[in-house]
């Protein structure tokens, strides 16, 4: 076995290094064996919103964190921080090779970068669009 694919037993998926508020929701859903829609109604949600928290581009108010908690028996604080009662952190098979390790860090540093990116894009636009209202006002 090389380096690189060396077992890390002691990976916890869900910390907040590993993995995001959506990640946790995600997986503390299919965990407690719920679909989306089924874990949006019993919310009171759309599905399209909770699809939002689970792909962060939105988060839940703090009343709908609460519920969301206690209908997926994890703490508040888990699903915000990944600290507290919360899923095993070890994955289903509990080894990680460094490699996978890897790309999941770069997948996840991908997904705050284009998060970042889509917010500096809604700014733009908005900046856009106040000159092109400007313009057509003068």
């Amino acid at each position: 076995m090389t380096q690189s694919q060396e077992p890390l037993d002691q990976t916890d998926w869900y910390a907040p290094e590993a993995a995001t508020f959506g990640d946790r929701v995600a997986a503390a859903r299919e965990a407690a064996g719920m679909s989306q829609p089924v874990l949006a109604r019993r919310l009171g949600v759309r599905a399209p919103t909770l699809h939002a928290w689970e792909n962060d581009l939105s988060e839940p108010r703090a009343n709908r964190l609460s519920m969301l908690a206690g209908l997926l028996n994890v703490s508040m604080m888990w699903l915000i921080n990944g600290e507290g009662e919360g899923l095993d952190g070890t994955g289903e098979s509990g080894v990680l090779t460094a490699d996978a390790a890897d790309i999941l860090s770069e997948m996840r540093s991908l997904r705050v970068e284009m998060l970042q990116n889509n917010k500096r894009f809604a700014q733009l636009e908005k900046r856009l669009r106040a000159l092109l209202t400007e313009t057509s006002d003068a």
